[in-house]
């Protein structure tokens, strides 16, 4: 488990992840980005409330 979490830092910090993760914040700060994910996150949690 250490090793897998060793090469997900080792992505985080590469230029490739660092370009990743700025498109992440670019899509979460859509609006409607936002709203299909949440739509999404309550499909896979079964409407639980």
């Amino acid at each position: 488990m250490s090793a897998l979490l060793t090469r997900i830092k080792r992505f985080a910090h590469s230029p490739q992840g660092r370009s990743a993760a700025a498109s992440v914040r670019r899509a979460a700060a859509d609006p409607r980005r936002r709203t299909q994910v949440q739509r999404l996150l309550t499909k896979l949690r079964g409407h639980r409330r």
